[in-house]
């Protein structure tokens, strides 16, 4: 059996450059049956067929003179994102794989405002997500999170030396023995919903990195933000309406 790095073969097979192929491997997009391919030089059979999971596009929800609202896709960093809006910078950031409502600023003054809203902790941050697991009680999880760099990466984790960290989680629809649920969180460390779910044995679909199960996405999405005198909401993508049935 002929083996074959996985960005070249994937490169032939799109007709796109080595380059193309890696950066859609490092984004998580790329199949083999239901098995995402994690390293992109990773050596494959050389008969084999990928599937390739298309982005969706960057969606403004509002702008005004202070505030540009995007409806960010899962597989699109919030930098690139950034780099699209030349007059705006990010006033907080999503994970990766994490859709819904990121906010960019357009002015220094508002960016000031908007900080200390987010340090007093005034701001509302809804998310959704699905877990494994069933859960029918609400609960709070107060454990105060650590993150670390490894290899390049942000890795957080439960520690008495790290910083407060707050999520009130809110049982919303229980199909066979996953849950979906709607998450309230006070503070935004990294990956604070991530964590604060495994440490109670919940850990969110699709994110290996924290203990879930692989699947075609890390199953969080930002739903709806309060920030001073603006609300915004981004609608759930599809996957998590139908992800029940």
């Amino acid at each position: 059996m002929s083996k074959e790095k996985a960005y070249k073969l994937l490169a032939l097979q799109e007709n796109i450059s080595n380059n193309q192929a890696k950066s859609l491997i490092d984004r998580g997009l790329v199949y083999v049956g239901n098995k995402k391919v994690m390293i992109a030089r990773g050596e494959i059979d050389a008969k084999t067929s990928f599937k390739v999971h298309k982005v969706d596009k960057i969606k403004p929800i509002f702008e005004d003179d202070n505030i540009i609202v995007i409806d960010k896709p899962a597989f699109v960093n919030s930098d690139e994102i950034e780099r699209q809006y030349k007059d705006a910078q990010l006033l907080h950031r999503l994970d990766r794989e994490t859709s819904g409502v990121l906010m960019l600023v357009k002015n220094e003054e508002f960016r000031k405002k908007a900080i200390k809203e987010f340090k007093q902790d005034r701001v509302y941050k809804e998310y959704s997500a699905w877990v494994e697991g069933m859960v029918t009680e609400e609960m709070v999880i107060d454990k105060p999170i650590l993150t670390q760099k490894r290899q390049n990466k942000a890795y957080s984790k439960i520690s008495k030396q790290g910083k407060p960290a707050i999520s009130e989680i809110y049982p919303d629809l229980v199909s066979g023995k996953k849950s979906k649920l709607k998450i309230i969180i006070h503070h935004g460390r990294t990956h604070q919903i991530r964590t604060h779910l495994r440490s109670v044995n919940l850990p969110i679909i699709g994110d290996t990195q924290y203990g879930g199960r692989s699947y075609q996405r890390v199953m969080l999405h930002a739903k709806k933000v309060k920030l001073l005198d603006y609300e915004f909401e981004a609608k759930e993508p599809k996957l998590f309406a139908h992800f029940s049935s």
